[in-house]
């Protein structure tokens, strides 16, 4: 059985300040063909036509918190939108601060878009389904930044059984059975005989699960909300020569962030959100790698398949 499109694009890997080759921080996933724009910085909607993304298929905006490398992008990415001709409803997850700045922002300017925002205001006390379909379930967690702060976590929904198609040709059932059997369970042909489900039947692909650490300081706390997901992405601002400073601005460092990995038994490690002080990102690689070495830099352009 072939496993359903799970794919991360990185728009923006820099912090507060981008550079010449490092926009703020935005990455769009695309899992089963829905699309998610997680975070939107400055200049994000560039970047999605540099990468050849497909903007008007973004129906879910995700925004960690309200620091402006993480949702100045945002104002510019609607009008666009709008003026591009998009009719469908479009879902931001935001803190409820930004709900005013956008009323603001549309009042002084005019501003008519010509389709709906549909508001969902984060919170902070755990993990929190946003939203769910009959493939995927996204959720959001509590992170521990200046400000009000959420990650987020993607889940597959574990996908039905396959039946061996050379034990299907043998069998004589009827649709309903194969709908049990696909379903886990033991089937009854026509003749009355039980069909155990796994002597005809392949396990299906192992769901896979992808989570967002946007900015935090390190917090062992949110290990609970990362137990064993298939790829992480923590933010590693600083090395650990600036832990002092890290510590002052509520962020991470590279070691700090492998830390975090290995301790909830992720199995890959994404490091992002790099000062605009740091030219080469290799250290950031040299710095983790001891701690938990299947990890790689998430830099603007950068299609990670999960």
């Amino acid at each position: 059985m072939s496993q359903q499109v799970f794919e991360l694009l990185i728009l923006g890997s820099s912090s507060a300040s981008p550079t010449s080759e490092r926009n703020p921080s935005a990455q769009l996933l695309n899992l089963a063909e829905r699309y998610f724009l997680i975070d939107c910085g400055e200049a994000t909607q560039i970047q999605l036509r540099k990468f050849k993304a497909k903007i008007q298929s973004i129906d879910h905006i995700l925004i960690s918190h309200l620091h402006g490398d993480h949702f100045f992008g945002l104002p510019g990415l609607l009008s666009s939108m709008h003026l591009l001709g998009r009719k469908q409803a479009l879902t931001i997850y935001c803190p409820k601060e930004l709900k005013p700045i956008w009323d603001l922002i549309t009042q002084a300017s005019d501003t008519r878009l010509n389709f709906e925002i549909k508001w969902h205001f984060n919170c902070n006390d755990g993990l929190k389904l946003l939203f769910e379909d009959d493939k995927i379930e996204v959720y959001s967690f509590p992170l521990k930044h200046r400000i009000f702060c959420t990650g987020f976590l993607f889940k597959e929904k574990p996908q039905l059984r396959n039946i061996d198609k050379w034990q299907l040709e043998k069998l004589n059932i009827s649709f309903a059975e194969i709908h049990k059997l696909k379903k886990g369970l033991d089937a009854i042909d026509n003749d009355g005989n039980i069909i155990e489900n796994k002597k005809v039947t392949i396990d299906p692909p192992e769901p896979r699960t992808y989570a967002y650490c946007s900015d935090t300081i390190y917090n062992e706390k949110v290990v609970d909300y990362l137990k064993n997901v298939t790829v992480l992405y923590h933010e590693s601002t600083f090395l650990d020569d600036k832990l002092d400073r890290a510590k002052k601005t509520f962020h991470t460092t590279a070691k700090q962030a492998a830390t975090i990995a290995k301790l909830s038994g992720s199995k890959k490690l994404l490091l992002g959100h790099f000062s605009a002080r740091y030219g080469s990102l290799q250290d950031f690689l040299t710095e983790a790698q001891p701690i938990f070495e299947n990890c790689e830099l998430a830099t603007d352009g950068k299609k990670i398949k999960i």
